[in-house]
């Protein structure tokens, strides 16, 4: 079902791989529907087309988007500058701006828009409608548009205070690489242990596939290790290895740390 969201019109500033995702979850769950969606991309992509197929407007004059009432910026954070302030003069009076770029602060966007802002990370399983998003904003009515959103395409996580967005941001929206990379570095330890690495990458990949179907159950994460690593078992010796080197949580805290550097960097 369609939210009020939607039938104010929603514009899309940047369709890539993230824009891209969150356009592909709102039709799909039908969050937005392509006749409200007004996708701005300096570049062809294959989902703003194939929204627009469905009956979005695509780079229309810009005085088409004094109707709505949400705006999602999702450029390259370092490029934001040079994409908001010529559309501000055209943006509806009562619009929230609602940001999914890294590291790019509400104070900043609001000066140069005029217009309530609410942060968002989301990560790119929005596509599919499984993805979560972590939102913070100091404005009611702006939070409210983030969530209303959001929650079709994802588990939506509020959050307290914006400082705490850039650990976010790197504990969900970078993570599923992390997570990407851990299950290859397995793949490569099962080689190394004699599988083929056809067959290591496809048990790797299942072992994925497996772990996500866990946390279906809304079990707790430390119930779900319980659950596969049985004292004195083969799975509780590798997690012991991990345990007792340290290296599992080392690597964690330093790939968070840069992310969260990174973000604050822009």
């Amino acid at each position: 079902m369609t939210s009020d969201v939607s039938r104010d019109g929603v514009v899309l500033v940047g369709c890539g791989r993230l824009g891209s995702a969150m356009l592909e979850g709102w039709l799909a769950t039908g969050a937005v529907e392509a006749r409200d969606l007004i996708i701005l991309t300096p570049s062809e992509k294959p989902a703003a087309e194939a929204a627009r197929a469905k009956g979005a407007r695509v780079n229309p004059p810009l005085d088409v988007l004094r109707p709505a009432k949400t705006v999602v910026l999702a450029v390259k954070p370092a490029m934001w500058r040079d994409a908001l302030p010529p559309l501000a003069p055209y943006l509806n009076p009562e619009a929230v701006l609602l940001s999914v770029m890294a590291g790019v602060r509400a104070g900043d966007l609001f000066a140069a828009a005029g217009r309530p802002v609410a942060r968002i990370m989301p990560t790119t399983a929005v596509a599919q409608g499984q993805g979560v998003a972590a939102v913070w904003s100091e404005d009611a009515r702006a939070l409210r548009a983030a969530q209303a959103l959001f929650a079709p395409v994802a588990d939506v996580a509020p959050l307290e205070d914006e400082g705490l967005m850039d650990a976010a941001t790197a504990v969900a929206g970078s993570a599923p690489a992390f997570i990407y990379a851990f299950v290859q570095a397995l793949a490569d330890a099962g080689v190394a242990q004699g599988l083929s690495p056809e067959a290591a990458a496809r048990l790797a990949r299942g072992a994925l596939r497996s772990a996500g179907a866990g946390l279906e159950t809304g079990e707790g994460l430390d119930a779900l290790i319980a659950r596969i690593a049985s004292p004195g078992g083969t799975t509780r010796a590798g997690l012991d290895a991990m345990a007792d080197g340290g290296d599992l949580n080392r690597a964690a805290e330093t790939a968070v740390r840069a992310a969260v550097d990174r973000a604050r960097s822009f």
